[in-house]
């Protein structure tokens, strides 16, 4: 693209998407007050363009119309033209994707375009990506333009008849909670193993078809529910074979980067074979999380590798200098998609000496057609190692020797290649996330590096975006901004309280403590249960959304219910017991419609139901971590171990109160009720097995 002198309002923003918008003809302005004052003032309407860095369609439609004089001459002249990312700003996006959907009965995603009256911010037309010649049965973008300032003009009754019908639609959004007689049970858990079970693909794992996203939610809750049962006459096996299936699969298809480690955002086939290439932070640090839980349930080397490689991909390539987390890497390099990731085998053969390309080639299907747009090939798991082995006459540790070693290679070579694009800009909702699947791992992989990881993170977002008990979104070129959403505090805290499991330190719990009084004071819905994506003094919108299902991350609702029951049952503190509780009494209805679309949830209602068993040891640091880590050792999702050193200072009643003894002993408490304390390793054993 040619760069133009010429820079608009987008050129103040830290925003890595908006920025690369900056030097389009467009007039653009960043979402403000400003901008909103002038669509008032001059009766325009507002043209609300969202998308985000690491976006194909994103960048085509910035391309074919955002930077061409002529579309943006329309633009400047019929309309106030607002950029928005939706990472920075997910509480607009939430609004304006559901009022989408609602106006055309299509489904939402990105570039998401629409149109909104001046007076009220209510949107009144709107669609994703509009072609910058009429094609796919899609009008041009400016003859779209034309079209609808025209009906504006000309139709304001109309519009503002719509706008009410919108508006009440919206009001409805929020439906009562359960009644207090109404006894939750766990009837919906049952009913979304059985919805999965039929969604599940037999074959390649997952659930549904093409295009094939991982879910990590759903497969979490499958491991949990095979270990809930583990011990009865009949475990549910089922549960852990589609769990396993589908990672096993996942692991080995091109959505997995074979060579550098990490997860693209989803398949656009039902085999995982070609992904959809960028990377997003918040899949991968669920993914981490989920592949430790799943190499700790099972044993299975290929989920510690992938937990390992996927960990390592986040440290190396994601990681910024502070020790926070960037957001993505972009699916486009040099202009095409893919690019950075495919290969040619005669380029592979020239790179590898020859015994190392017999084993790679059939590994990876380069002895196959071209499996990418017809001419490319992506690295995916055709042929196991034991097949090689057998055909090539060696041993199967030899053949994963060499694959090693090409992949090194491989990766070096890659690396000198011009790099996908990507967003650095950290955000504390998806830095949560990444935290979590840190502790996790170092506990399950045995890695006090990721411990390490994990640590430096939390104390990056604890002293950039935290400031007077009120979290900011994000951070980037020393700013941090925007007021923080439900997802920033909820994700927070869940991962706070995995690394605390990991390494307790004691100012560890009092920022999980901050973040659940500022949750409390700030996002809860008092009258009916829940939280609010939005905090009680946010910017007011057309709508204070209250949302309980799973997306790509899962529901802020669900992991902030799973965080203060586990926080409250630490502390003995009711308040947050009692919060978790009118949050799924909220979302009761929810999860008797529609129980599978609410995985992390069911999660949050299981251990209300059944709270988790914590346990606290107390005693010198290093054999106090080294109980800890024996009962790591075994994969129970519903126990919570911190080992807390004698000398710990700051502690409040609750743990203070499990006093450490001249020797080494552990607490177990089970709701409310807590034991004496157990003096020996082996008799902590024995009692925590279940």
């Amino acid at each position: 693209m040619h760069e133009s002198t010429h820079r608009n309002r987008l050129a103040q923003e830290t925003s890595p998407y908006l920025l690369q918008h900056a030097s389009n003809p467009v007039d653009w302005h960043p979402w403000s007050a400003e901008a909103l004052e002038l669509a008032r003032r001059e009766n325009k309407p507002i043209l609300l363009s969202i998308g985000y860095s690491a976006c194909h369609w994103c960048h085509v439609m910035a391309h074919e119309s955002f930077e061409d004089p002529a579309s943006a001459a329309v633009m400047n002249e019929l309309f106030v033209n607002i950029k928005v990312d939706r990472e920075e700003r997910p509480d607009l996006d939430r609004i304006y994707q559901i009022a989408q959907q609602m106006l055309t009965q299509r489904g939402g995603g990105w570039p998401l375009t629409m149109f909104l009256s001046p007076t009220d911010q209510r949107p009144f037309f709107g669609g994703t990506y509009f072609p910058k010649e009429a094609r796919h049965g899609l009008p041009a973008f400016t003859d779209l333009l034309q079209r609808v300032a025209a009906f504006y003009r000309e139709r304001s009754a109309d519009i503002a008849q719509q706008s009410e019908a919108l508006q009440q639609a919206f009001d409805q959004l929020h439906t009562a909670p359960a009644s207090g007689d109404t006894a939750l049970t766990l009837a919906p858990a049952h009913a979304a193993r059985q919805q999965l079970a039929g969604a599940f693909d037999p074959e390649f794992g997952g659930f549904g078809g093409a295009p094939k996203f991982p879910h990590p939610t759903n497969i979490e809750f499958l491991l949990r529910q095979w270990r809930a049962t583990a011990g009865a006459e009949e475990p549910d096996l089922h549960s852990l074979y589609m769990a396993t299936l589908t990672l096993k699969r996942m692991a080995d298809g091109g959505i997995y980067d074979q060579l550098g480690g990490g997860f693209a955002r989803y398949s656009v086939d039902a085999y995982w074979m070609i992904p959809h290439f960028e990377k997003m932070l918040y899949d991968n640090g669920q993914l981490l999380r989920v592949y430790a839980h799943a190499a700790l349930a099972t044993g299975e080397p290929l989920f510690s590798r992938i937990a390992s490689e996927t960990a390592d991909w986040m440290i190396r390539d994601m990681r910024s200098p502070e020790g926070a987390y960037w957001s993505a890497l972009d699916a486009d390099s040099e202009g095409h998609e893919g690019k950075f990731y495919v290969w040619q085998p005669e380029e592979v053969s020239r790179l590898l000496d020859a015994d190392d390309y017999a084993v790679f080639a059939p590994h990876f299907g380069l002895d196959r057609p071209a499996n990418f747009e017809g001419q490319d090939w992506h690295l995916h798991v055709f042929r196991s190692e034991d097949d090689i082995a057998a055909e090539l006459g060696i041993e199967p540790a030899e053949v994963t020797k060499r694959l090693e070693r090409a992949r090194r290679a491989l990766l070096e070579v890659r690396n000198r290649r011009v790099w996908p694009g990507r967003d650095e800009k950290v955000l504390t909702s998806w830095n949560g996330l990444a935290i979590s699947g840190l502790a996790v791992a170092a506990r399950a992989l045995r890695r006090s590096d990721l411990a390490d990881a994990a640590a430096r993170a939390v104390d990056f977002i604890r002293q950039q975006c935290w400031r007077d008990g009120r979290l900011l979104a994000t951070y980037k070129d020393g700013r941090a901004r925007f007021a923080a959403y439900l997802d920033d505090y909820a994700f927070l805290l869940d991962g706070v309280l995995e690394l605390m499991q990991t390494r307790w330190r004691s100012e560890d719990l009092t920022f999980a403590t901050g973040l659940a009084e500022a949750l409390l004071a700030h996002f809860e819905d008092r009258e009916s249960g829940g939280f609010f994506f939005t905090a009680d003094d946010h910017e007011q919108l057309m709508h204070r959304s209250r949302s309980f299902s799973d997306e790509a991350v899962p529901a802020g609702n669900a992991i902030a219910a799973q965080a203060l029951t586990r926080l409250g049952l630490l502390l003995g503190e009711t308040r947050y017991l009692d919060a978790a509780a009118k949050t799924l009494r909220a979302a009761w209805p929810a999860l008797q419609h529609y129980p599978h679309a609410h995985t992390a949830l069911l999660v949050a209602l299981e251990e209300h139901l059944e709270p988790p068993e914590i346990v606290i040891v107390r005693g010198e640091r290093t054999e106090a971590e080294s109980w800890r880590d024996e009962l790591s050792r075994v994969y129970a999702p519903r126990r919570l171990v911190f080992a807390i050193a004698a000398d710990a200072a700051g502690l409040p009643a609750a743990i203070a109160d499990k006093k450490p003894l001249p020797e080494t002993a552990a607490y177990v408490c089970r709701g409310m009720t807590c034991s004496a304390p157990v003096r020996s390793l082996s008799s902590l054993v024995a009692l925590t097995r279940s």
